[in-house]
């Protein structure tokens, strides 16, 4: 299954400015979008910046991976 790894600046910004604990990571698939702070990749994995045709959340940059994915060490996508 495709995963799409994003790092959510609004998210950075607002924890900078609100001191919150709110995750900035997300991992997106076709039907799930799960919240991290720490995300690893096993396998390969490609980093994407495309401006011109950015994802349906905004994002511009991102990763994808095919490989299984551990979200905060704990919860595994594979």
């Amino acid at each position: 299954m495709l995963k799409r790894i994003h790092i959510n600046m609004h998210i950075i910004r607002s924890r900078k400015k609100k001191g919150t604990k709110e995750p900035p990571i997300t991992v997106k698939t076709y039907k799930d979008n799960i919240y991290g702070n720490e995300i690893d990749i096993i396998g390969s994995s490609k980093v994407i910046y495309r401006p011109e045709k950015p994802l349906s959340c905004g994002a511009t940059a991102w990763i994808e991976t095919f490989g299984p994915v551990v979200i905060d060490g704990k919860k595994t996508l594979k």
